[in-house]
Formats: structure tokens, sequence, C-alpha cells
């Protein structure tokens, strides 16, 4: 639904009570007036979301004059087997899109300019932009660099007064950050679905999703239309024969579960219905993980542990901010291979061959703990002149316990414990402060230049 419609206007009292009769000198009794018709009560919406359009390459065109009206792509590093990062919407029209391998846009779009991607700049943008919301609404949650939810309330709420906060975000945003910043607003009785409205009308849209449209809107999308449906979950779905948005809805609580194999198919159906409930109050976060693509002098064996090392030291802080525990660790590495040898080709556009392992560890978030067992997984990787050129290394830290539920491993002394939450806690605040190589093993020294650090989109952590 769009900013266009027509909706009725609640009934008013009327302002001379005069005309009911009531207090009037008649000699008569007073006529009893007749109950005017009443109007349906005005939609309400509970959350408005902001996603920002194309956002590293808006950044990039809003400080750069001369790319704007032009096709940008945002890559992480100037060569051409990588993949782009973002895409402006010029570029998106000439069929260049995000992971689309930067030979490839060439030849779909030869004038494209590419942009190596400035992650400082983008974060600092972010801030800017949520600065800008929230002088509008309180933002309540920051979902991704690009994305924010708001929970709408009191006079927020009704559907009118909704469209207009939304319209003034985004003429905000617009003001108060730079002209090329444009973003989707969507409206909708929980996060979910105001999520799913904004992605309805790109670029620049406005759009709601209130009760009383659902769910017909819903059965005009795509299955992958859906946060948290992407090709396996869709694939899954369609071999549970749900084909369509009509097979999905129509899915009963039990079932739902059953096709998602887990709790999220009946949250996904419930959702879908409008209903409006959080679970990150009561649920934490599940893995935390970094991975990064190694620029064709960083191909070997040093260099790439190092490159883990670092990943290893990021999840790690990130871990002990959240106050999680680590249960298990998992290494994965990409071998780049000649052509000729008819390997896969990776979505990097490298033909590869691929590694993963992973150890159970006892709960921990203290950095000697963590980086022996990644030696220990680096040390078990294949070797060999196929396994000589490693150009991709992802590293995640699994089974995350809660501060709450975290229990003290048995032969662990309490004194010794508390000894290395003391020097991690010190690390970590040096490193918040001035930054991340302010303290680190001499191992990843030769990391940090050359594997600068990376924004993922879901999550924007202050320490970087």
């Amino acid at each position: 639904m769009g900013t266009n419609s027509n909706l009725a206007l609640p009934a008013q009292w009327p302002e001379d009570f005069s005309e009911l009769g009531i207090g009037a000198p008649a000699l008569a009794p007073a006529p009893v007036p007749k109950p005017e018709p009443q109007s349906p009560e005005e939609p309400t919406v509970n959350w408005l979301f902001v996603d920002l359009n194309s956002y590293f390459a808006s950044v990039e065109q809003q400080t750069r004059p001369e790319l704007r009206g032009r096709p940008v792509a945002v890559v992480p590093s100037m060569v051409d087997t990588t993949c782009c990062i973002a895409a402006s919407y010029e570029a998106k029209a000439r069929g260049v899109k995000t992971g689309t391998i930067v030979a490839d846009a060439r030849k779909l779009c030869p004038e494209i300019v590419f942009v190596e991607g400035r992650h400082e700049l983008y974060t600092e943008y972010h801030h800017r932009i949520v600065e800008a919301v929230e002088s509008c609404v309180p933002v309540t949650a920051v979902c991704s660099i690009d994305e924010m939810a708001c929970r709408l309330i009191g006079r927020e709420r009704p559907l009118l007064a909704a469209l207009e906060l939304g319209r003034l975000v985004k003429k905000t945003i617009l003001e108060q950050v730079g002209s090329q910043l444009r973003s989707s607003v969507g409206l909708a009785t929980n996060r979910f679905l105001a999520k799913v409205a904004s992605d309805m009308e790109k670029p620049d849209g406005l759009v709601a999703l209130p009760l009383d449209i659902l769910p017909h809107a819903l059965r005009q999308l795509e299955l992958r239309d859906l946060p948290g449906v992407g090709a396996r979950m869709e694939k899954r779905l369609n071999e549970q024969g749900i084909r369509t948005m009509d097979d999905l809805l129509a899915l009963d609580g039990e079932r739902a579960g059953e096709v998602w194999g887990s709790v999220w198919g009946q949250r996904m159906r419930l959702w879908l219905r409008g209903e409006d409930f959080d679970v990150a109050e009561t649920e934490h976060q599940k893995s935390i993980g970094h991975q990064h693509v190694l620029a064709p002098e960083m191909r070997n064996e040093e260099k790439a542990w190092a490159v883990a090392h670092k990943l290893l030291h990021r999840a790690a802080m990130r871990l002990r901010s959240a106050n999680l525990w680590a249960s298990r660790i998992g290494l994965a590495i990409g071998f780049a291979v000649p052509r000729e040898a008819h390997a896969p080709v990776s979505r990097f556009g490298v033909p590869t061959r691929g590694w993963r392992d992973e150890l159970k560890l006892a709960e921990c978030q203290d950095n000697p703990t963590l980086i022996a067992a990644l030696r220990r997984l680096w040390d078990s990787r294949p070797v060999g002149e196929q396994y000589a050129h490693p150009y991709f290394i992802g590293v995640q830290l699994g089974e995350l316990v809660p501060d709450r539920l975290h229990s003290l491993a048995l032969f662990d002394g309490l004194e010794e414990a508390q000894s290395r939450t003391r020097l991690t806690e010190t690390m970590d605040q040096i490193n918040s402060k001035y930054g991340m190589s302010a303290l680190a093993p001499a191992a990843m020294l030769a990391a940090y230049k050359a594997a600068p650090t990376r924004i993922a989109f879901r999550s924007i952590p202050e320490i970087f």
C-alpha cells in the first residue's frame, strides 16, 4: 500500500452541541437526533522501518559529485576477480548488482566506475543518518549499517500520522545528511512486515502494510521477497510443496514449524498475519563470524594466517562486548586453483577448492584459548601444491552462551579465570579507544594494512 491511499477520517464530535438539542429552551421535547453514520476506525501501525537505497554507492556519489548520475560499483579491492559489494541504481539498471564479478560488470556496463570501499566513511555517514532519524522518531534498533527500525507509540500510530512521519524521516535524511541519500520507508504492525514493506518500493519508496490489507498485499510477493528466505530456504520450501505466498499463508502453526524445521516457522506465520512480538529480548546471538577475500599479494600461507588471526581478534572482541561465551570455533579456507583445473568457480569469480573444519570448545571468550584452537584448525588444513594459494578466509565462533548461563569449567580456577577476564577487558578498552591494532599479537601485524576492516551489512560494531 503506497502513500496515495484514500483513507476515511474518524467521525468527529460536532463543535456546536446545540444542534443536538442539548440545553435548548424548547417548549416541546427536543427531537432525538438520528445517529450519524460511523466511519470505519483508522488503521494503525506499530513500526517504521528505514532502508537506505544502494547505501555504499550513494555515499560515494554524495561525497564525489562527479559520480552522480553515473553507474558506480563499490568493490573491496581494485582487481577484476573480486565482486561488487554495492551498485548504484544507474549500475543496477544495466544489470550490475551486489555480487556481480568485476569482469562481468565491465561487460554489462563498459562505462561503469569502480570505487574501492571506504568503510570508515560509511560508518561515519551511518551515525549521521541515525542522528537524523532520531530527530524525527526514536530509533529502537539498528538492524544493519543501512537499516533501522523505530517503534511507534501514541499519536504516531494512526496510519495517516505514520505516513506523514515517514515522509518527514525521508526529508530529514536528505536535508541533514545529503541529497544522494535516498531511503525507502516501510510501515506495519510488526517489525518483520515493516521490513517487507520497505523492500516493496525502491528507490525512494513509502509503503504501508496495515492489517486491513493483509493478506491480500502479501499475495503479490514472491517467497524470496521475505527476509530470511534465500536460495536454500526457497529450495527447501519448494521441496515441501510451498511455491507461492498463498501456499505459505495457508500453513497452520504445526505445519509451519515442520517446514522450517524450527520455531522460526511458527514465528513467521504469526508475523505474516500482523501479530507484533519481538524475540530479541529473550534470545541471544547464535554465532559471530568474519570473512575476508585476500588480495592477490596476500595469497600465501604466512599472510593468510595473519588475516585469520585478525578475523578471530575482531570476532572475540564482539563476543566479549556482547557478554557471550563461545562453545565452538570454525575455520573456512578457499584455495585458488588454475582455471584449467576445472574446479568450481566461487561467487567471487575464483576457481576454488574449499575446506572447512571446526572444534568443540569449553565455554570461553579469552584470546589465548581461542588462538590456540584456531592454530589447531589451521594446522589441520590440507597442504600441497593445490592448496598453496588461499584467497578466502572465514572464522566463526558458534554455539554462543550468554553470560547469565555460563558456568566455570570444572578444572578452571576462579582466580585464573578472573585474571584472564581482566586482561582481555583491558585490551578491549584500549583497542576500542585507540584502534584494533593498538594491542594485538605480533602475528597479526602484517594483516592490518593489507586486510583493512570491512563493514558487515548486518552490524556496525562501535569498536570499528
